[in-house]
């Protein structure tokens, strides 16, 4: 029994440093800002580009963009009974083209990211020789003084 507690005790013990380990916390905000930046990219395809585009194709919706396979079924009332079935293409155009820009952007970041690495790895000036220890410069002075006899 007390074997277990020790085990159950390890497990928690390394549980603990590894969701404080810095990459941990650091992929979770990314996780975190990549999915906001995925709604905004979303909007910005659906609200911003595809309208104007839709407009250019004669004022297509892309998302209403569907083969219809199956309608849907009324009855007397005019209630549907039975939903339609449809393959929406027009969803599909809209996410790949989130995906797209999503890609894109992760692309340049990258980019930029290794670019400023290139720029720390460059070497910067050598530094500068450490100064000579107090036997050398004593023994320069000898030296001076034996060469001016």
């Amino acid at each position: 029994m007390l074997n277990q507690k020790t085990t159950g005790m390890k497990l928690v013990d390394e549980f603990k440093a590894f969701a404080m380990r810095g990459n941990v916390v650091d992929m979770a905000v990314g996780i975190i800002i990549g999915g906001a930046f995925g709604k905004i990219v979303s909007s910005v395809v659906s609200d911003v580009i595809m309208p104007p585009i839709g407009l250019l194709l004669g004022g297509v919706k892309f998302t209403d963009l569907k083969i219809t396979l199956k309608d849907p079924i009324m009855d007397a009332a005019h209630n549907i009974t039975t939903q339609a079935v449809a393959i929406n293409y027009g969803n599909f155009i809209q996410s790949t083209v989130d995906f797209l820009i999503i890609a894109f952007a992760i692309f340049m970041m990258i980019k930029g990211m290794n670019r400023l690495k290139r720029k720390e790895e460059v070497p910067a000036e050598a530094p500068a020789p450490p100064p000579p220890s107090n036997e050398v410069v004593l023994l320069t002075e000898i030296r001076d003084l034996l060469k001016n006899k």
